[in-house]
């Protein structure tokens, strides 16, 4: 019985590098050892896509996903139903290439609800592309939860070493602090143990950053600690969760870094994206460029897989054929383990 899960990857905003770096990954041989891969796009995009990286692959258009060959040296290229985009110029917001990466991402969400696939990998999409064609959504997590009725959901960011959860993310800096509620911490901190048990970690060890400097130092520095914080550590102990905390932000990542802790709670966006694109964002001194972008994007408590890479659609370079594939690459290997482990 063929153990391989079925992973449907987007195409992204065909006018960025989405289409450059799934070629890319499909021309890796560990890809098809642990999945078996198709996309949901255009095949002009993946031609034009295949031109510019020099990279040969045999572009089988479907309309089935029964009618995929999953052979190295073949994408398997689910049909969106889109015209025009080989006319799309890379680098250029446009809202046709808009409306394609929002049909490729819904055509995906529909195959993995309808159980036809096993998980889902999202290329980078370009955000007001995507407004300007009318789908008016923040981006691919709100999109995922829309199309799927999911009320309670999280973003996890995910590295070799680091694994991040945010209590809230794509809000006002003054509305986070407000959002930092004892049951919204016991959420995450559930949705981040699952991931992390899935991941294959049988004993999770997660710690929960305080939202003040230096955790408030006893209620020098503010209140939410003592008010929220404290208390879901506490409830979150007695119900057989190994937590810790509340541990200053400024030292809660650098532990887990080394190794104290297999995931980290943030009380929003940037506390828990910076540290974790300085982990994972790789610039060459030399050629003045971003040499690779490594970590992914997770949407947790979802019905369904969604793992993305956490980048976005680099239209600066775009067309040129330089962009790393490496979230995308370690994208499809988180996706394959959640896959193989879900439901244990």
């Amino acid at each position: 019985m063929e153990k391989r899960p079925i992973l449907a990857i987007t195409m992204g905003d065909p006018a960025g590098i989405g289409p450059e770096i799934v070629v890319k990954s499909f021309n890796d041989p560990r890809v098809f050892a642990q999945c078996r891969p198709l996309v949901t796009g255009d095949v002009d995009v993946f031609r034009k896509a295949c031109e510019v990286t020099g990279i040969r692959l045999d572009i089988h258009r479907i309309e089935r996903v029964a009618d995929a060959r999953f052979a190295p040296g073949t994408m398997d290229v689910y049909d969106i139903g889109c015209s025009g985009l080989k006319e799309i110029a890379y680098g250029q917001v446009s809202p046709l290439a808009g409306d394609a990466a929002f049909r490729s991402i819904t055509t995906a969400i529909d195959l993995a609800m309808r159980g036809e696939v096993d998980g889902t990998v999202t290329a980078p999409i370009n955000k007001e592309a995507l407004n300007l064609a009318g789908h008016h959504f923040d981006g691919h997590t709100e999109i995922y939860a829309h199309f799927t009725h999911t009320q309670k959901y999280a973003m996890l960011l995910a590295d070799e070493f680091l694994r991040v959860i945010h209590v809230s993310t794509h809000v006002s800096l003054r509305e986070a602090c407000d959002r930092v509620k004892k049951e919204r911490i016991i959420d995450v901190t559930q949705l981040i143990d699952d991931a992390c048990r899935q991941f294959g970690i049988a004993h999770p060890r997660i710690g929960i950053a305080g939202l003040n400097p230096h955790s408030s130092d006893h209620g020098l520095f503010g209140w939410e600690e003592e008010k929220e914080i404290i208390p879901a550590v506490e409830e979150l102990k007695k119900m057989g969760y190994d937590v810790t905390g509340p541990v200053p932000p400024d030292t809660l990542f650098a532990k887990a870094k080394c190794g104290q802790f297999d995931g980290c709670v943030a009380m929003y966006h940037d506390q828990g994206h910076i540290p974790f694109k300085v982990v994972g964002f790789n610039w060459d001194a030399q050629t003045g460029r971003m040499k690779s972008v490594q970590g992914v994007n997770i949407t947790l408590g979802l019905p369904i897989i969604r793992v993305s890479v956490d980048h976005g659609t680099a239209f600066d370079v775009a067309g040129k054929g330089i962009a790393s594939p490496d979230a995308l690459l370690l994208s499809i290997d988180y996706a394959t383990k959640m896959a193989l482990h879900r439901g244990e």
